[in-house]
């Protein structure tokens, strides 16, 4: 029993020392890794170059730039640095703040140091402290074709019991120019807006809605487009119209035609059958067919028409 006690007892004591032997372990290396990451460090490394803010005329036939340089940081910015996958280093240059020139056909160049303070901004670093291999950066900047295309607008409105959409949407720009490779050009022909969307409309709705340039494919000057949209209360109408015929014939018809339709509210006092024409088949007057086929040839704008009757008619053609 004794024995065991003893035994316990060196266990325990030899469990202490290794505990204590792994925390000042612990502590050496933890000061040894803290007075390497104070320490200053010159990296060797490449960044990917994007160019944004190109002007809509022109596209950059550059494909990726990488661009070479080196950087004296301390060890906790290098090592978070070298974490990073190469191809998640880049930098954004705009060509709005960045003066660069023409230096030769499509060929364009501007200071390195504007690639040298991005980078310094990414990494957390004074711009003195990255140094760009170059001295200047170039760039290819391409002239893009043109094109003038109509605006579209979807439309997915859910209008009030009795209201319809009256006429169509007023779009501002109605038409924009567009900048795109030739062969993208040559296979539009038009361009649309987001969706207009609306439930429970009625009276006159207005929203500004992006216009969708195919992703980038193709761009343009113009990135929204003001859409207006007029929903009108209707009512139903009923209307006999009078045959008519676009012949010389003189003919009597016996019939006139029941056309019964929707018109909007704000028009139905300056709508009547007048408003509407209806024509007699010209050849089957000549073949004198004993019944004429009959066609509502003219509907006031923004009128639905819900209903025609009779299609043929009796008549008599005066010798």
């Amino acid at each position: 029993m004794r024995v065991d006690k003893v035994k316990e007892e060196i266990a325990g004591k030899d469990k202490r020392k290794f505990l204590t032997f792994l925390v000042f372990l612990l502590i050496s290396v933890a000061l040894w890794f803290l007075i390497k990451l104070t320490k200053e460090y010159t990296t060797q490394t490449e960044f990917t170059v994007v160019y944004t803010d190109v002007p809509a005329s022109k596209w950059i036939s550059t494909s990726e730039q990488q661009v070479k340089l080196s950087f004296v940081a301390d060890g906790f910015i290098t090592l978070r640095h070298n974490m990073v996958r190469p191809q998640k280093r880049v930098v954004d240059i705009s060509l709005n703040d960045v003066p660069y020139r023409l230096e030769g056909g499509n060929t364009y160049s501007y200071s390195a140091q504007y690639v040298a303070e991005r980078v310094a901004d990414w990494l957390g670093v004074s711009s003195g402290d990255v140094t760009v291999n170059d001295d200047k950066q170039y760039f290819n900047m391409e002239e893009l074709q043109s094109v003038e295309l109509p605006v579209v607008v979807p439309l997915d409105v859910k209008t009030q019991r009795q209201y319809f959409i009256y006429g169509s949407p007023q779009i501002v720009p109605a038409t924009v120019t567009v900048y795109g490779p030739k062969r993208v050009l040559d296979t539009m022909t038009m361009v649309h807006t987001e969706t207009f969307r609306a439930i429970d409309a009625a009276g006159v709705l207005t929203q500004t809605l992006p216009i969708d340039y195919y992703d980038g494919v193709v761009r343009s000057e113009q990135p929204t487009a003001e859409v207006t949209l007029r929903v009108e209360q209707y009512t139903e109408a009923d209307y006999e119209v009078p045959v008519t015929v676009t012949d010389t014939l003189d003919c009597v018809f016996f019939e006139t035609m029941k056309v019964k339709c929707l018109v909007p509210v704000c028009d139905y006092a300056a709508i009547n059958a007048s408003s509407f024409t209806v024509l007699a088949d010209t050849a089957q007057l000549h073949q004198r067919q004993p019944l004429v086929e009959i066609h509502l040839t003219r509907v006031p704008e923004n009128v639905q028409v819900v209903k025609t009757e009779p299609d043929k008619v009796d008549y008599k053609i005066m010798e």
